[in-house]
């Protein structure tokens, strides 16, 4: 039986609900592609945290309203049009601000010990590509398309997409993609491991859900060190890895999960995780 649970963001521009264990956040400015607002960015970086650190969530699956993921920044915003407020700060001040906004934001994604999925129902431009990198797996509509922006707009790149598109694409992809701004089509974009399936628009909601409650459904103790593990792989030379591992497995034979995973094996049917 489906279970499901509205979760109050504080704004109509980002969606919450819990549904068999799944945490669906949807980021609802469709009429601006789903682009960074001063009301919607902290109210997703709030729910990251919510969602990642709840008992009651085993996985986040993240999407957008309408026929966008995310545009990005607030391109009118931008430059001379910026924040009063913002525009008074030092230099020193405003690097300390976009640190800060970026640690709460794609690094607290990073951080959750939980299965995160981004579901693209079409553009996940700039720093809306990043949150979409900052995910473990993407799933993609045959219409969505990628790119990184920041060419378009004579800016850098920020919330960590150069380090995350390098460590998904390579080093020679990811500067191609930096400095040619190109428009990546769904299907080269699967080529290319930017996303890990792509399926037909009208199925796109449907399949990441089932996806993420297939995985939320699962051992939360032994993900959470799978997630570990696999940060690791980019961090420790092989013997260090290798090691912490070693420590990880043992603390997982002993857990209930872990019993009752053998013992559905012994009896022919499916297990009941509970997360101890």
């Amino acid at each position: 039986m489906t279970t499901e649970t509205k979760i109050d963001t504080g704004t109509e521009e980002l969606l919450c609900v819990i549904r068999d264990r799944v945490a669906i956040i949807t980021l609802n400015r469709p009429e601006a592609r789903n682009a960074f607002s001063d009301t919607l960015t902290p109210a997703l970086r709030n729910m990251i945290k919510a969602c990642g650190e709840n008992p009651e969530v085993g996985a986040l699956l993240l999407t957008g309203a309408g026929t966008a993921f995310c545009a990005g920044g607030n391109v009118k915003g931008m430059g001379a049009n910026r924040d009063k407020t913002k525009l008074a700060m030092s230099h020193d001040e405003r690097v300390a601000d976009l640190q800060e906004r970026q640690r709460l934001l794609t690094g607290a994604l990073v951080a959750v010990r939980k299965p995160t999925i981004a579901a693209l129902p079409g553009a996940a431009v700039g720093a809306g590509l990043a949150l979409a990198l900052a995910c473990d797996i993407r799933i993609s509509a045959q219409s969505a398309f990628l790119s990184t922006g920041y060419l378009k707009v004579g800016l850098s790149g920020d919330y960590g997409i150069a380090w995350l598109l390098t460590r998904l694409v390579g080093t020679s992809r990811a500067r191609e993609l930096m400095f040619t701004c190109d428009r990546v089509d769904a299907a080269r974009c699967e080529a290319i491991g930017l996303v890990n399936r792509v399926v037909p628009d009208d199925r796109l909601q449907a399949e990441a859900f089932a996806l993420a409650k297939s995985i939320a459904e699962g051992p939360t103790i032994a993900i959470r060190y799978m997630k570990d593990n696999l940060d690791e792989a980019l961090m420790f030379d092989f013997a260090t890895a290798r090691d912490h591992e070693a420590e990880r497995m043992i603390r997982t034979q002993v857990t209930a999960d872990h019993k009752e995973a053998v013992q559905a094996f012994i009896e022919k049917r499916k297990p009941v995780f509970k997360g101890k």
